[in-house]
């Protein structure tokens, strides 16, 4: 087998990309606090077309350097905007209509591969803090919970390995 080349990747530019369809999925970061984390974020909402990031609380915003050393560019090509808290963003999302799914073990949660996006229908996940998880009061206000089942001896997954596992089966899905 031989590598593809870059143009035989068929990338297309920040322009391009602006114009290309969106997959119907926000995806909300609460209080996220490495800025290397948001950028892997920023570079996976990229790959598979996210429509937005909402950055809240305490993380950091582009241009900030160590978000662009993993984001590589595409902090500049996915949108996003900035809110105070997450409650705000919420309450935002709540108001277009958005299904708000907190990705965190909760009881009662949705096994991540039993669940099925239902077309038609825009959602945005909330991904939490890589120490305290997604805040107790924006559990609260959301639809359901998301969780990826696992089986190791750790309870939980880097906030940007599990935004790239939900963003996939998302993507997937549709």
């Amino acid at each position: 087998m031989k590598k593809k080349t870059t143009l035989e990747l068929h990338r297309t530019d920040a322009a391009q990309y602006a114009l290309t369809p969106k997959l119907p999925l926000t995806v909300v970061l609460d209080n996220i606090r490495s800025e290397q984390n948001i950028g892997n974020i920023f570079r996976t909402a990229d790959a598979f077309t996210i429509e937005r990031i909402l950055l809240c609380g305490i993380c950091a915003t582009p241009p900030a350097v160590e978000i662009h050393k993993t984001a590589l560019g595409a902090e500049q090509a996915v949108a996003w905007e900035y809110f105070p808290t997450t409650g705000e963003a919420v309450s935002r999302l709540l108001d277009e209509e958005y299904q708000v799914l907190a990705v965190e073990q909760v009881h009662g949660s949705v096994a991540l591969n039993a669940f099925r996006p239902e077309a038609g229908t825009k959602y945005a996940i909330v991904l939490g803090n890589e120490v305290k998880g997604v805040d107790q009061s924006v559990v609260d206000r959301c639809h359901a919970c998301l969780e990826i089942p696992q089986r190791g001896t750790k309870h939980s997954l880097n906030v940007a390995n599990t935004a790239s596992i939900v963003m996939w089966h998302f993507f997937a899905a549709e």
